[in-house]
């Protein structure tokens, strides 16, 4: 199977799984009291007031969870997303803030096309949430350059990611997964490299996270490619791309192993939340999730 079909066979995955989350997806996740809080938001709107953007593309807005939170900040927004019923959700959620519906359309990150609007030749700042984990790793360039080409020069950049590195604190599958698959050269040690790995698998509680499930018979959030980026790694590619000034911003703190939070759910909402500093080396290892923020050269 070649590159170009495999994507599409993963975007497909991908817009079966969100389908039906469209008119959800921001009451589960970003007001639900259930929910841990989108600090995440505060940190896009912090850079863009700082920034003085006036012209703001989301790339991969889904039902506009983000761009709903910008609303007020009186910038001309825009939006696509790959699924269907999410651009149609976004266009819905939006036209109630004065929002034409055809600033929001269907595109793909892969496809450099999806990032042009008509009468803007460049953006001020372009953001991409919980677009990059599902992107195949041949294609993490492909979206960057995407985004670097979608802003002026000296315009901003903010892309998320899951955090690699968060598997070390975690102590879980995602801990052996990392051990596994990325950081033991396991082909080198042969058999007794074998035998290790076997031994470290047992320290680690492999039962944890249980797997996300779909809703109604589509894939869930597991059950498609859903990757996690080095933060190191990821930053030396937005350099080669062209962006200055690539600055880590780190959200979703977990004061503990996440295995602890259903023992002490209230200390541990409360101390994660007390964490949360974009900036804080602890990040690196305690937060799930980062935003790398450039600036076009």
């Amino acid at each position: 199977m070649s590159e170009k079909s495999d994507a599409k066979r993963l975007e497909a995955a991908v817009k079966s799984c969100y389908s039906t989350w469209a008119t959800n997806y921001h009451a589960d996740y970003y007001a639900s009291p259930n929910a841990y809080p989108p600090v995440h938001q505060e940190i896009v709107r912090d850079v863009l007031r700082a920034r003085q953007a006036r012209t703001v593309l989301d790339a991969g807005c889904g039902p506009a969870s983000m761009l709903r939170g910008l609303a007020d900040l009186e910038l001309d927004l825009y939006g696509f997303d790959v699924t269907p019923e999410m651009v149609a959700e976004a266009r819905k959620v939006m036209a109630g803030f004065g929002v034409p519906k055809e600033r929001l359309w269907e595109g793909s990150v892969i496809n450099p096309c999806a990032f042009k609007a008509r009468g803007v030749s460049g953006f001020d700042a372009a953001i991409c949430i919980g677009v990059l984990p599902h992107v195949p790793e041949q294609a993490d360039e492909v979206v960057i350059r995407n985004l670097r080409d979608s802003v002026k020069p000296g315009g901003t950049v903010l892309l998320e990611a899951r955090n690699q590195l968060f598997a070390l604190f975690t102590l879980n599958r995602y801990s052996y997964e990392l051990f596994a698959q990325t950081l033991v050269p396991a082909a080198a040690l042969g058999a007794e490299g074998a035998k290790a790995l076997e031994q470290i698998k047992q320290q680690f509680r492999m039962d944890l996270p249980p797997v996300r499930k779909g809703k109604a018979g589509e894939p869930g959030y597991d059950e498609v490619l859903s990757r996690t980026h080095n933060p190191f790694a990821l930053r030396e590619r937005f350099e080669v791309a062209g962006f200055g000034d690539v600055s880590f911003l780190f959200y979703h703190y977990h004061c503990l192993p996440p295995m602890f939070e259903r023992d002490f759910p209230a200390l541990y909402r409360e101390q994660s939340l007390a964490l949360e500093n974009p900036r804080d080396w602890r990040g690196y290892f305690m937060a799930s999730a980062f935003i790398l923020c450039g600036t076009r050269r």
